[in-house]
Parts: C-alpha cells; structure tokens; sequence
C-alpha cells in the first residue's frame, strides 16, 4: 500500500451526491482514496442538508455559500471560501473538479501543496451563456489549464484541446459508473407504458442537449411509441419545449424524477435512449445509460463516439433521427452493441479503476514536490 496522503476535494455542492456528476465523482473519489489509506476531506456547500463534519469517514468541511442569494456570483465566492480554508489544512493534493468558478482565484491557491485540477468540459461554448460569459470561461479555463501542477481530462476530446490551445500535456481518466443488476418491471407501471415499447431521453433543458433536435425527429418519424422526456423544465428553455411540443402527440414531459430505481428501471425497459449531449467531456448520463443496457442513439460529435464508438447509432439532424426511429429493429437485435457497452463499463468506465488511477496521479506529483 502506499503512504497515506492528504487529500482536499473542492468544487462541487458536496457529499452523499445530492446533485450530479462531480458529486458523484467526489463521493467514489472520496470513499475509494479512504479505502487505499489516505486521508480525504470534502468541501460541502453551508446549503448541502448533510450537516455532519464526517461522512463514512471523509471528513466534511463546511463552508458559506450565498448563491441562494446571489445566483451564480455565489458560486464563485463560495469556491473562494473552499479555497481559503484550503490554505490552512497542509493538504498534500487539493483536488480541484471543474475550473468555472475557481480558476479566477488561482493567485490564492495553495503553494504548499499539489493543486490538481479536473478541466471538465469546453465550458464556454454552452450556448446557455451569453458571449460575455462565454469570453469570461475561456480566460477561466486558461488560468486553469497554465496554473495547475497537474491537469486531468475527462475525455480525449478534452484532452486534445488542452494540448492544441495551451500545450498542456492532462491525465485522461473518465468518469465511472455502476452496472445496473436489477430490473423491476413493476418500477415503470405508474407510467401507462409496456417493457421496449417507449422511447426515452433524459436530460438537462439545455440547447445544447439538442432536445428539441430529438422531439423534432421523433414526430418526423410518426413513431406509435411515445417518447418520455425527463427533466426539470423550470428553466426558460424547459418552459418553451414544454409549450411548444406538450400537446404534440407522443411526446410526454415528465419532469425530475431522482429516484435512482425509477430512473434506472426507465432506461432499461426503453427501446431507444436519446443523448443529445454535445457540450463537455465524458457524460455520467451517458456512462449510466450503457450500464443499464440501453440501446442508444447519440448526437454526433467527439465526446460521444469517443465513449461509444461503433456500438450506438448517430445523428446531427431531426431527419437521421427520424431515420433511425422508423429503420429500428427490436432491441434484441443490437445485443452485441449492448453486450460491449457493458464491458466498456466493467472494464474501462470502472470506479475502483477510475480511484486506482487519480490516486497514481496524486503520488507522482507528490514525487516530484
């Protein structure tokens, strides 16, 4: 086993997951390095309703975060507060998820430990920020990717732009997931839908998740199958999908479900998952989605045929989609793309081995302090 080091986990809301995918990686991080000897400590938003200062042994920080009230601005003074706190805790690695709302504050990391950052996806080119914003994440990301003393990318995507714009060499290691072992039909009956007869996307109400691309070629396709769309729809982008397509025939917004059984039982029984992502590395939903044996058709960019290659269907257009609805065979058919989605899953996107290789990381940088 190697020597125990001290490891500082910043950036996310904090642990158990209440949130998303740096949660998520936070938490295996954390109970995963526990595990191997070291000692972690977890910064948690004063907001987070886990309040204990100890969480199967993490140690838990609490610090202020106002972004209740001060919208996102309150991100990046609650990441100032992790950080400053960080200063006094003679970390030996600060783990540092994401770089939006930190990387400002690079004059103030700590100098006496090993800031290693997770560069996260290309921020900037979300098309829900403005131009200004999108001008602000750019010199984000630069501060990160020229001040770290090491960079971790999540995709090769990822990794190839830090090396084309910055000549950044980073670390690729994805994100993890677990494979979902126990379907439950009955989980799915409160929805009026029958096993593989429903199509299914889940998503945040963003346009870059080219959501309405897929309601789009969904009703090109005339498909009987009603296609189910997760997701919170508060935001002003949910609000006009939600107008404009909840009366077209088929189409069913569900809204948040966050009950982990529901949501897995959901993916497993569709016959076509939709991911729409083309912003940012490595999704966890889409990690999620081939562990729960879905047959996936996916948006055609870098990201998503790094992660599924040959074994999912493609579109860029409402018109191949619709394409790949009415040419669709039953799902059955595809159990070899299944059957390889699975074992990417059990051998490349595992957790143990995702915590082995951040943890590698973490003792060679500590070797060249």
């Amino acid at each position: 086993m190697a020597s125990s080091i001290k490891i500082g986990i910043l950036g996310t809301r904090g642990i158990p997951n209440r949130y998303g995918g740096f949660e998520q990686c936070a938490e295996y991080l954390a109970i995963g390095l526990l595990k191997r000897g070291h000692e972690v400590w977890v910064y948690n938003s004063n907001s987070h309703e886990y309040r204990d200062s100890e969480w199967n042994g993490v140690h838990i920080i609490h610090c202020k975060d106002p972004e209740d009230r001060l919208g996102t601005f309150g991100q990046f003074l609650y990441d100032r507060n992790c950080i400053q706190d960080a200063r006094k805790r003679n970390f030996d690695i600060l783990l540092q998820l994401g770089y939006t709302s930190n990387s400002v504050w690079y004059r103030i990391w700590p100098k006496n430990c090993k800031n290693i950052v997770n560069m996260d996806g290309l921020e900037w080119k979300r098309s829900k920020y403005n131009r200004y914003v999108q001008q602000f994440l750019k010199k984000a990301e630069r501060w990160a990717a020229l001040n770290a003393d090491a960079l971790i990318a999540d995709s090769i995507g990822i990794q190839q732009h830090l090396k084309e714009i910055y000549n950044k060499p980073s670390i690729f290691i994805p994100y993890g997931a677990e494979i979902f072992r126990t379907p439950n039909e009955e989980l799915i009956t409160g929805f009026s839908i029958q096993p593989y007869q429903y199509h299914l996307l889940i998503a945040r109400m963003e346009p870059e998740n080219n959501i309405e691309t897929i309601i789009k070629g969904y009703l090109r396709s005339a498909s009987e199958k009603p296609l189910l769309v997760v997701g919170k729809t508060g935001n002003t982008y949910g609000a006009y999908l939600k107008k404009k397509y909840a009366d077209k025939e088929g189409v069913r917004f569900l809204g948040g479900i966050y009950d982990t059984d529901i949501i897995n039982n959901l993916r497993y029984y569709s016959l076509l998952y939709f991911h729409g992502h083309s912003v940012g590395g490595t999704n966890p939903s889409l990690l999620e989605a081939m562990a729960c044996n879905c047959l996936i058709a996916a948006h055609d960019n870098v990201f998503n045929k790094s992660v599924l290659s040959e074994n999912a269907f493609y579109f860029s257009d409402d018109k191949q989609l619709a394409a790949i609805i009415k040419n669709n065979s039953p799902k059955q058919s595809y159990s070899a793309w299944l059957d390889n989605n699975i074992e990417k899953i059990q051998t490349k996107y595992n957790w143990e081995n995702i915590v082995d290789e951040y943890e590698q990381v973490f003792l060679t940088e500590i070797k060249k302090r």
